[in-house]
């Protein structure tokens, strides 16, 4: 397989300008649902420009690792997000890896989160990684359990292959296997991704912060990294919920009106699976941080009872 420049910037292209409209549509839509006005859909756009213009504080007792981290965060998000099929059945890096890949460089990008949490050496820094790498210890498993399931099945751990063989007319979208397994990535997408009731990214209250106790001590330019590289992760999971359970509409060769097909279905899909989470969200309250393993290890049984059906069912 041979790499084709035109569709990696094409995927960075659309992974950059499609990430933080996702944010902010939910934003937007859960404040509706919350009967408040709420920030407008493209605010991120705004901040990420207000932070990209705006001076760095760093702390004193800060060293290499707190200014690389915001970049490893961006770019091992941007990196996993060209390894994922969004529009095509063919993701442009699929040939430097699949599900471990994948997998892999999330575990990289969360390692230097918690690091940078770590650094500067604030109370408030070191209890958000502390508790972002204790969600991690059971949601990365049950991450891969959930995507080792899809893999067995179709014989192969490249999301490429995975897609197109889920397109063929034997592929059962309700097969309870399946259906576990994508009831244990969405609320592994939940924890992932600071959303209620695993985290609110709304609020800087002590007691419920993780990702955003992380995140207190940046500002300026790496602030915009690290809001820009957590959408762009955002956006990935939700293409790998989508389509690798509901592969509909994937374009299947270059053209332009399969191409534009294929862009309008994955933002339907996308827009759908984000209207999900905002109602999750709304109708959930957050939970206690003792009580967060429970949910987390519901995902890790659920995807584990696919991963053993997949043996035991064929």
């Amino acid at each position: 397989m041979n790499l084709d420049p035109i569709s990696i910037l094409s995927q960075t292209a659309l992974l950059l300008a499609l990430a933080p409209l996702i944010t902010g549509c939910i934003r937007n839509w859960k404040a509706r649902l919350q009967n408040r006005r709420g920030p407008r859909v493209w605010q991120p756009y705004f901040d990420l420009l207000k932070f990209l213009r705006k001076d760095m504080v760093i702390s004193e007792h800060a060293s290499w690792v707190f200014s690389a981290a915001p970049y490893v965060v961006f770019i091992t998000a941007l990196l996993v997000g060209l390894m994922v099929p969004m529009v095509t059945t063919q993701a442009p890096l699929s040939l430097f890896g699949g599900v471990l890949a994948v997998v892999g460089l999330l575990a990289l990008g969360r390692f230097f989160l918690a690091l940078g949490g770590l650094d500067p050496g604030s109370a408030f820094g070191g209890m958000g990684s502390s508790r972002e790498m204790t969600i991690a210890a059971i949601a990365e498993p049950a991450l891969m359990l959930a995507l080792f399931t899809v893999a067995i099945t179709v014989g192969s751990t490249d999301f490429s292959y995975i897609v197109t063989a889920a397109q063929q007319p034997g592929w059962n979208l309700f097969n309870p296997t399946h259906l576990m397994a994508f009831a244990a990535l969405f609320v592994v997408l939940l924890a992932e991704t600071g959303r209620v009731p695993i985290d609110n990214p709304a609020t800087h209250l002590e007691l419920t912060m993780i990702h955003e106790a992380m995140l207190l001590e940046y500002s300026g330019r790496y602030l915009a990294l690290m809001e820009w590289g957590a959408s762009i992760k955002q956006l990935v999971l939700m293409a790998i919920l989508v389509n690798i359970f509901l592969p509909v509409g994937l374009a299947t060769d270059g053209s332009a009106a399969m191409l534009g097909l294929g862009l309008l279905i994955f933002l339907g899909k996308i827009l759908l699976l984000s209207a999900a989470v905002v109602l999750v969200e709304t109708v959930n309250a957050k939970l206690r941080l003792f009580r967060v393993p429970d949910l987390l290890s519901a995902a890790f049984v659920l995807a584990a009872m696919a991963l053993l059906s997949t043996f035991l069912f064929k």
